[in-house]
């Protein structure tokens, strides 16, 4: 076989792959003596039909099947022994390829139309300067952050006076005569859609009796009437009248003081033994999670600054786009400019962060992955208030994420971005400005 590109310039070529029947005989032969194996013809025993009818029934198409097989082969060896940098796949030129006749010719000459992709330099030096957003955390989250674990070592206690957000315990009675009645109700008045049904019970006392109208206080929510007063939902509409609840008990949850054992929960035993060594654990941590966000908007601005830098890519846009089109389920859909303009800007930040991998040699392993698992297991362990997760635990769900093939790509390309943003960190300059988580998630929108 040789290969010839041809019409090239910056954007796209014709390669050219003569075929001769040295190429591709023994293979067709190969193939028909396996048909001849299996093929059940009337008149012939298995394995016994003469090759001349094989070839005649079946030639042609096993003929057209391993050229096809081997061009797809060779091709791609010849693209990349000859480091031919292409986008997408070639494409045959159908038109050139029709005048071929597959039954009678022996030697072909196939050609393909490529794109070609562009040459550009995304090298970062200490000349390129970057902003890197620096998020100090403010006494306001650190305060949120240690009244959250606070709340999460309280407990519930018995109280005299009722406070919204309290739980009350009674027997809760209709005021009509004969009517209903149930013994040891449970319900928060904070949970009441009326305001005014609700202040019926600020400051009451265990022992007191409040009258109100529960249909009113729940709006008339048939799950939250048939659950209080133990009725069918559509016997519900029916209770309109007032109600006496007679208070037994009135229930508190209390947040716990800041003390070791709050400490060790939220960090482990004796990781923090005192509020000032609490608190700055705390902002440490929201640290590192808004150095997280710091280093996302990084990277995009670094996306920013290179597409700017290199300035606009030059593509064959005829052959992408139909390139786009041969990839599409639907073939009757269209693609409008717009559409194809935003998917040359992707294709043209994919070239430039791929050369960038490339050339600073990132790989991704076994231990990198898993890695990536974990952080994003702990971050998830996190948003529900779980800091100190045993690392057997967080290696468990990180493996089992990883048994998910849209997860594992993921996460792949999470750990890609982590190192290419170590990379960044390490060539450019950067320029260090603090800002509010505010001021911060703006500029980030700005990014969208």
């Amino acid at each position: 076989m040789n290969f010839t590109l041809k019409d090239q310039d910056a954007t796209s070529a014709r390669l050219v792959v003569n075929v001769q029947e040295a190429d591709y005989a023994p293979l067709v032969e190969k193939a028909l003596k396996n048909i001849r194996q299996k093929a059940n013809i009337p008149g012939f025993r298995p394995g016994m039909v003469p090759m001349g009818l094989i070839k005649k029934q079946y030639g042609t198409a096993v003929k057209a099947e391993e050229i096809n097989k081997l061009l797809q082969t060779k091709i791609f060896e010849y693209i990349k022994e000859n480091n031919v940098d292409i986008l997408g796949e070639p494409l045959p030129d159908e038109e050139q390829q029709s005048t071929l006749n597959l039954a009678s010719d022996k030697d072909f000459d196939f050609e393909f139309r490529i794109a070609l992709a562009p040459k550009f330099d995304a090298t970062l030096t200490k000349e390129d300067n970057l902003t890197y957003y620096k998020i100090e955390p403010t006494d306001e989250m650190i305060d949120g952050q240690a009244k959250a674990y606070a709340q999460r070592c309280g407990e519930y206690k018995q109280v005299e006076s009722f406070e919204n957000g309290d739980m009350l315990k009674g027997t809760i009675a209709e005021v009509a005569e004969g009517g209903i009645e149930v013994k040891d109700a449970v319900m928060m008045p904070s949970y009441m859609k009326n305001d005014d049904q609700k202040a019926l019970f600020a400051g009451k006392k265990v022992g007191d009796v409040v009258t109100f109208n529960p249909n009113v206080a729940y709006d008339g929510n048939a799950a939250e009437l048939a659950s209080l007063l133990k009725v069918e939902k559509d016997k519900v509409a029916e209770v309109t009248g007032d109600f006496n609840f007679t208070i037994s008990e009135i229930t508190r949850f209390e947040a716990s003081e800041l003390n070791q054992n709050v400490f060790d929960a939220a960090f482990g035993k004796d990781a923090v033994k005192t509020e000032e060594e609490f608190r700055a654990r705390i902002k440490e941590d929201i640290a590192s999670r808004f150095e997280v966000e710091s280093d996302y908007k990084l990277l995009l601005d670094t996306r920013s600054y290179m597409m700017n830098r290199i300035g606009k890519m030059e593509f064959s846009e005829s052959i992408l786009k139909e390139l786009m089109m041969a990839n599409r389920a639907d073939e009757n859909a269209t693609i409008d400019d717009e559409t194809f303009q935003k998917s040359l800007e992707e294709l043209s930040w994919h070239l430039i962060k791929e050369q960038m991998v490339k050339k600073a040699g990132i790989k991704i392993g076994d231990t990198d992955l898993l890695d990536a698992a974990k952080e994003a297991t702990r971050a998830q362990f996190a948003q529900y208030g779980m800091g100190n997760v045993p690392d057997e635990l967080l290696e468990n769900y990180a493996k089992e994420m990883l048994k998910q093939d849209k997860t594992r790509e993921m996460l792949i390309n999470r750990a890609i971005d982590v190192k290419l943003i170590g990379v960044i960190k390490e060539a450019a300059t950067l320029n260090e400005e603090a800002i509010s988580i505010e001021d911060f998630n703006k500029k980030v929108s700005e990014n969208d």
